[in-house]
């Protein structure tokens, strides 16, 4: 077989998931996911050698690997990258990064009735009240780029004021109880970062050759990594 094979990651959320694309024509070959909080460092690598020998493919036949790039957790995110750059060093082969919330978005659009109606803001749980979201046409073009966001009544006001939004992913719901009934705010359920999303518009961006140095590739945190110094004894 050639290599025209894209496998795709996304380990930014909870949901751990692997897909498989052809570049010629963005059709998917496969996929896997497991649904199981702090899995992805144990089983990322499980779950990429049983889609591969599932679909009938081998690290060779790979051309390039997509990878969700954030902004997520962090813990996911590191090993995200870290096993996608494991991979295109070994097999010496592109690396391309896609942001986690236009994937979200990419996701969403290609199943809502009269998608242009609409914008689309993913949200990410970044705990307390905060999340990370942002604000996309149903193309994907950037409304709003990506940012932590405080969550009060006022969120969003500007816009929710003179355009329908829909809203989605698992910080959504923290906005809902806030914002209560809205005219022009719609909230979908059940909406997870997916890998088949992230293959999807890592076809096109490979087309593109939107590649990432994979030396000094790091993913999309949108805000620094909180550390703490332990006390002196």
């Amino acid at each position: 077989m050639s290599s025209t094979i894209l496998l795709s990651l996304e380990t930014s959320s909870p949901v751990c998931s692997v897909a498989l694309h052809r570049l010629d024509d963005s059709s998917l070959l496969g996929q896997s996911e497991l649904r199981l909080d702090k899995s992805h460092s144990t089983h990322l690598t499980v779950l990429m050698e049983q889609l591969l020998a599932n679909t009938g493919y081998q690290l060779a036949d790979l051309a390039a690997v997509a990878l969700s790039d954030g902004p997520g957790s962090y813990t996911g995110l590191r090993i995200g990258g870290a096993a996608a750059k494991g991979l295109c060093f070994a097999l010496d082969i592109p690396l391309v990064a896609v942001s986690t919330l236009r994937a979200m978005t990419a996701q969403v659009a290609a199943v809502t009735a009269r998608p242009e109606k609409y914008l689309y803001c993913p949200m990410l749980d970044a705990r307390r009240q905060e999340v990370y979201a942002a604000l996309y046409t149903h193309e994907g073009q950037e409304v709003l780029a990506p940012a932590p966001l405080i969550l009060d009544a006022d969120t969003l006001a500007e816009q929710l004021a003179h355009r329908s939004v829909l809203f989605f992913g698992h910080g959504a719901a923290k906005f809902q109880a806030v914002l209560g009934e809205h005219p022009n705010a719609g909230f979908l359920a059940g909406i997870e970062p997916s890998a088949i999303s992230v293959g999807q518009l890592g076809v096109a961006a490979f087309h593109r050759q939107e590649f990432q140095d994979v030396a000094y590739y790091e993913p999309f945190y949108l805000k620094e990594v909180y550390t703490t110094t332990p006390k002196a004894k």
